[in-house]
């Protein structure tokens, strides 16, 4: 799937979902349609563990300084 930013991936999914709730599409187009949301999901999934992997966390140490962590080892 080419580039896309999350939040457009993401109301891209959200219209796919109203979509195939109706119930009004053909088979054909509900399996098009749920093939480009399950892609979609992929790439919001991929983005949110990038961002994940990004994030720094500010911690405060013994000594009242405060040290960046990464998010996994401020979690524990």
């Amino acid at each position: 799937m080419a580039e896309i930013k999350f939040e457009d991936a993401l109301k891209k999914l959200e219209r796919i979902i109203e979509d195939l709730e109706k119930g009004d599409l053909t088979l054909d187009e509900a399996l098009k349609k749920y093939q480009e949301g399950v892609e979609l999901s992929r790439v919001c999934a991929q983005r949110l563990e990038n961002a994940k992997k990004k994030i720094d966390v500010l911690t405060k140490n013994k000594k009242g300084e405060f040290d960046l962590k990464p998010l996994e080892e401020a979690e524990e």
